[in-house]
């Protein structure tokens, strides 16, 4: 694989999920799409670094964990300017207004969130701080901190599912659909196994049962599996929004799973 492509895809993965600034890749073509699409969770890894400060160094100052986790979680959502969140309340939103396909589409286009999308983000950002919160009241601190990272960056590893080559684009020429129907099935799978492992090593370390990180992956992946399925049926497809709902979903699953 030319370095010029791993290049570029590595520049599209940060420069879109991420608020670190990185030069625009020269091309932006679908096999870079493909790629930067499974780079994802290494992309992100600067979030989970803030992540693990924030959480290591407020349970260390005597914060509550509760507390610490919220301002973790507000981290990650400005470290991607809110672009996932955008993308829950949006398909939330879509879901919520029609079983007509076109007019849910619409409604996603809007970028506008009602009151389906507002609820929708105060649930899953909700879980995700009190999953993470439970996580970090381990009497393990620097182990716990190191393991919300990585959940962190496993979480992206929901973008390749949604890209995996069984799944149709909703809306052609819409942001998602350079990037749809681009990885195949068994590397999407092989991300989330190497998450799995990745969480089933550290998680014993935070105090957790080696199986619980495996489990956590399990679920988080059954979570996005749904959420396409449900998104093909209604919408005959994925789009960016569902993109930004199946990281946050993940996300949200995981930790609840740690917790």
């Amino acid at each position: 694989m030319p370095l010029m492509m791993i290049r570029d895809a590595w520049r599209l993965a940060v420069g879109t999920l991420t608020a670190v600034p990185v030069r625009p890749p020269t091309v932006v073509d679908r096999r870079r799409a493909g790629l930067a699409m499974m780079l994802a969770p290494l992309a992100v890894v600067p979030l989970g670094v803030v992540v693990a400060i924030i959480g290591y160094a407020g349970v260390r100052a005597g914060l509550p964990p509760l507390v610490v986790a919220l301002v973790a979680v507000g981290s990650v959502v400005l470290g991607n300017r809110a672009f996932h969140i955008d993308g829950l309340a949006d398909t939330v939103d879509g879901f919520a207004a029609s079983y007509d396909r076109e007019r849910a589409l619409a409604v996603m286009k809007t970028g506008t969130s009602g009151p389906a999308g507002v609820v929708a983000i105060v649930l899953v950002i909700g879980l995700q701080a009190a999953g993470l919160a439970s996580v970090l009241a381990s009497p393990h601190p620097l182990c716990a901190a190191a393991l919300a990272a990585v959940t962190v960056c496993a979480s992206r590893a929901a973008l390749a599912l949604c890209c995996a080559r069984s799944v149709p684009s909703a809306r052609p020429g819409g942001l998602g659909d350079t990037y749809t129907q681009t990885v195949r099935l068994p590397i999407a799978a092989a991300i989330w196994g190497v998450a799995a492992v990745l969480l089933a090593l550290l998680a014993p370390g935070a105090g957790l049962d080696w199986w619980r990180g495996p489990l956590a992956v399990v679920c988080a992946t059954a979570v996005v599996a749904v959420l396409i399925a449900r998104a093909v049926r209604r919408l005959g497809g994925v789009t960016g929004d569902v993109f930004g709902a199946a990281v946050e979903l993940a996300l949200a699953t995981l930790l609840v799973a740690l917790s």
